[in-house]
């Protein structure tokens, strides 16, 4: 077998992440690009209002979905253009769940697939400050102007993969995970009728608000409550980008600083409340992009990460929003 799999990249019309309203798709084999789709969609129905902040990261409006099918509709296309590749994303976690998200709110099965993150990947194989799509793009030499344009981003994930296997000389994803000690996941088939609905979708149906409003504090002035350090769970997914981290986190959230860390907890994260030597993840708040990593626009803990990161501790900066996709959280992320 050669290096052949599909990358794939959503983008969502707000932060429930069954609302997908694109999707671009980057077919490799032998680890060339030898194919590649796009499509623009409505969203299922129920799930296909256009929030602010979504609309200012990538651009899509409701008018420039018009007429288009619905997810629904269109998965027919995408998982012909997929076949039974392995597929590809950048926090795989999202992705894979937009699928399962869209299909559920949309009364249809979905099928299996073995998946790659390459934000694990660039977190085992690079030594980045950030693992975010630009950054990740940037040390593999791929080009990435357009961020958040789906298909723009598919390519890059394809790239980084790419680069990613030939710099472990492996020539199939089962080499590369072979060689990095690690078990290609699965997100495996459901049927919503039969296997009842994922935790995201059930929140989004049972009215907890697809904005996410039933997550989201008003701001308070002050020093924010940090609430106590949950035990990591110990049956959480090995394959989740938070299994295994020890989470702290800076600045202002929109969700409490307690429940985020309950939710981190529950994916195997190890919450705690200061950067120390142990610190592999610094979530942050604010606002933060992973651009302000360049501008500076940085709270004392993250600039603490900075000093450590050269000084060759495996540590990284997280968004808030890439942290809520991450969570299934549903805050849009600038930044992945």
């Amino acid at each position: 077998m050669g290096l052949d799999f599909t990358a794939i990249d959503f983008e969502t019309a707000n932060g429930f992440r069954g609302s997908p309203c694109a999707v671009g798709l980057t077919k490799v084999r032998g680890g060339r690009v030898v194919d590649e789709a796009s499509w623009l969609m409505r969203p299922p129905s129920g799930h296909d209002h256009f929030e602010y902040h979504n609309v200012r990261i990538h651009g899509i409006r409701s008018e420039d979905v018009a007429g288009r099918p619905r997810f629904g509709e269109l998965f027919p296309e995408i998982g012909a253009f997929i076949g039974d590749d392995i597929l590809a994303a950048h926090n795989a976690a999202f992705d894979l769940g937009v699928i399962r998200s869209g299909l559920e709110v949309s009364g249809l099965r979905g099928p299996a697939y073995d998946y790659v993150c390459t934000v694990m990947l660039s977190r085992r194989c690079y030594s980045l400050v950030s693992n975010s799509l630009p950054f990740a793009a940037e040390e593999a030499g791929v080009p990435l102007v357009n961020h958040h344009d789906a298909a723009e981003d598919a390519r890059a994930c394809a790239g980084i993969l790419i680069d990613i296997a030939g710099r472990n000389n492996a020539n199939s994803i089962a080499e590369l995970y072979l060689s990095l000690g690690l078990e290609l996941p699965r997100q495996h088939a459901f049927d919503p009728a039969r296997d009842g609905l994922s935790k995201a979708s059930l929140a989004a149906v049972s009215g907890g608000g697809s904005n996410g409003a039933a997550l989201v504090r008003p701001f308070l002035a002050g020093w924010p409550e940090e609430g106590p350090n949950p035990v990591p769970n110990a049956d959480a997914e090995p394959s989740h980008p938070l299994y295994g981290q020890t989470v702290v986190f800076t600045g202002e959230l929109a969700m409490a600083r307690p429940e985020a860390k309950v939710r981190s907890a529950e994916l195997g994260a190890r919450p705690e409340s200061r950067v120390t030597a142990r610190t592999t993840v610094l979530v942050v708040g604010d606002g933060f992009v992973a651009a302000d990593l360049r501008s500076g626009r940085l709270t004392g803990k993250a600039r603490r990460v900075l000093e450590l990161h050269d000084r060759g501790q495996a540590i990284e900066v997280l968004s808030e929003g890439e942290f809520l996709q991450m969570v299934g959280g549903y805050a849009p992320v600038p930044g992945r």
